[in-house]
């Protein structure tokens, strides 16, 4: 199964996310797409790790997550991808379009064909004013293409919001 958690900032996502992995009841795999460069990120990384049971095993992939979930994927396990906004910016900040769609659409093609519980999380970011500068209206309508692509071929999708899971497409939790 598919899924797809989305929210804010602080909006209870992860918990929410990481939650759904304990509860599937089958060996977890973390895959962190953060790329830790600054003291206040690192501490962001910090609570996160503090937050998973030490029996989840990592992958810190920042760009090529269609080949990570190929390679790790399997139908008695869960994979857990936090956070795909965080991958998108990643690839942004390549300043290369032929990489970000490259790995853009590997994402996408391969999901119909990944075995296992797969969960996603990413920022929604398209509920705000519209961003002043190129590089933040470029990442928004990203992020808001790549969730609505992803929300198509998921079987559940779900926003959060203060804590609370709002079901958005699937069973409701």
């Amino acid at each position: 199964m598919l899924q797809l958690i989305l929210g804010g900032a602080r909006s209870g996502k992860s918990r929410l996310a990481e939650k759904l992995a304990t509860d599937s009841h089958l060996p977890v795999t973390y895959i962190a797409t953060s790329q830790p460069l600054d003291g206040e990120m690192n501490e962001r990384v910090a609570h996160h790790r503090a937050r998973r049971p030490a029996e989840w095993a990592l992958i810190e992939e920042p760009l090529a997550l269609a080949r990570i979930l190929r390679q790790n994927a399997r139908a008695d396990h869960c994979l857990l991808v936090d956070c795909l906004t965080l991958w998108l910016t990643n690839l942004l900040m390549l300043d290369d379009a032929q990489r970000l769609a490259a790995e853009r659409d590997a994402l996408l093609e391969c999901l119909a064909s990944l075995p296992g519980e797969i969960i996603f999380v990413s920022n929604e970011t398209g509920m705000g004013v519209v961003p002043l500068g190129e590089l933040t209206r470029r990442y928004v309508d990203e992020a808001g293409w790549l969730h609505q692509a992803l929300a198509e071929r998921c079987q559940r999708v779900v926003l959060t919001v203060a804590g609370l899971p709002l079901t958005l497409k699937g069973t409701a939790l």
